[in-house]
C-alpha cells in the first residue's frame, strides 16, 4: 500500500517533497518477487502451489498476487469466452475452475500477450482471491489477499487524553490509549474497555478482516438521541503486529468523533 496508494512514489500522484523525478507513466507498474510459499485451494483440492510467486504493484490498486502457470493445475482449468482489456497491461483472457462440484468462473486471468511495457507478465496469472475458499501463505491460512512487504502496522502505548463522543454524548474517556499507525491509514485510538461505557453497546454480526490485524467484531451504539450502527470494533485475537490493541475499543462513524488533548479530529 505504502508504494502504490497515498503519496506513495508509485502512486498517481506521489510526495511532492523529493529530490528526484519518475520519468514514467502517472499509472505505474512494479513486478517484484514475493518471498514464500503460497497455495490457493478449492472444494478441498490444492489448486495453486507457487514458490515463486509475484506481487504487482499498480498505481491506486492494491499489490495482486501473480505466479508461473506452470505452478496452476491445468487439467482443473475451463475456457472461457471472457476478456477485458487494460491499457497498462494489455488484453486479459480468463479460465474457470472446477474441482468436482465446484465451479469458480472465469477466476483465473492472464495476458497472453501483453503490451511490451508490460511483458514480463507473460506467463503469469492471478487468481480472484475470494473466489478460492482458502489461501496458505506457508501454512498459515491468510484473508483478503497477501500482505504487502511495505506495509505495516504499529501499536505504541499513551498517555494522551482521548474523548469519544456521540453527538454530544460521551461514550468513552481514557488518558492510556493504544494508538495504532497503519501505512496509508490514519491513527486509529484504542480504549480500554473499562474506560468505554459498555451499558451502550450491543454486539453486532458485523466482522471484517484485515490481514494485517486480524479478524474484527463490532458493536453498534445507542446513546441518548444517537443511534451508530457497527460504531465501535475490537480484535479478540489479533495477529502479531496488533497484539497490544488486543479488545481495545476503536470508533468511527456518522455522528461519531474524537477528541484529543481537547482537539477534535
Amino acid at each position: 500500500m505504502t508504494l502504490t496508494l497515498s503519496d506513495g512514489p508509485l502512486a498517481a500522484h506521489g510526495p511532492e517533497a523529493v529530490n528526484y523525478e519518475i520519468d514514467g507513466p502517472k499509472h505505474r507498474l512494479l513486478f517484484s518477487v514475493f518471498p514464500r510459499r503460497v497455495r490457493a485451494l478449492l472444494g478441498g483440492e490444492t489448486v495453486l502451489d507457487t514458490t515463486a510467486g509475484m506481487l504487482l504493484h499498480e498505481s491506486q490498486i492494491l499489490p495482486r498476487l501473480y505466479f508461473p502457470l506452470s505452478d496452476l493445475r491445468s487439467e482443473l482449468l475451463e475456457p472461457s469466452d471472457h476478456s477485458t482489456h487494460c491499457p497498462f497491461k494489455g488484453d486479459a483472457s480468463y479460465r474457470s475452475i472446477r474441482v468436482g462440484e465446484h465451479f469458480a468462473e472465469n477466476t483465473l486471468w492472464l495476458y497472453e500477450q501483453p503490451i511490451a511495457e508490460a511483458s514480463w507478465l507473460q506467463g503469469y496469472g492471478s487468481l480472484y482471491w475470494e473466489k478460492m475458499d482458502t489461501w496458505l501463505d506457508e501454512d498459515e491460512e491468510v484473508f483478503a489477499h497477501v500482505r504487502d512487504p511495505y506495509h505495516r502496522v504499529d501499536v505504541r502505548e499513551s498517555s494522551r487524553h482521548v474523548r469519544v463522543f456521540a453527538g454530544d454524548e460521551v461514550v468513552a474517556e481514557t488518558s492510556r490509549p493504544k494508538l495504532l499507525s497503519e501505512t496509508g491509514v490514519p491513527n486509529r485510538w484504542y480504549i480500554p474497555r473499562e474506560d468505554v461505557r459498555t451499558e451502550i453497546l450491543t454486539s453486532s454480526e458485523t466482522t471484517t478482516h484485515c490481514p494485517y490485524k486480524g479478524q474484527a467484531s463490532y458493536y453498534s451504539l445507542s446513546a441518548g438521541r444517537t443511534e451508530v450502527e457497527d460504531a465501535a470494533w475490537y480484535y479478540p485475537e489479533p495477529l502479531e503486529n496488533a497484539l497490544k490493541a488486543r479488545d481495545h475499543l476503536c470508533f468511527m462513524g456518522d455522528a461519531i468523533t474524537t477528541e484529543v488533548d481537547g482537539s477534535r479530529l
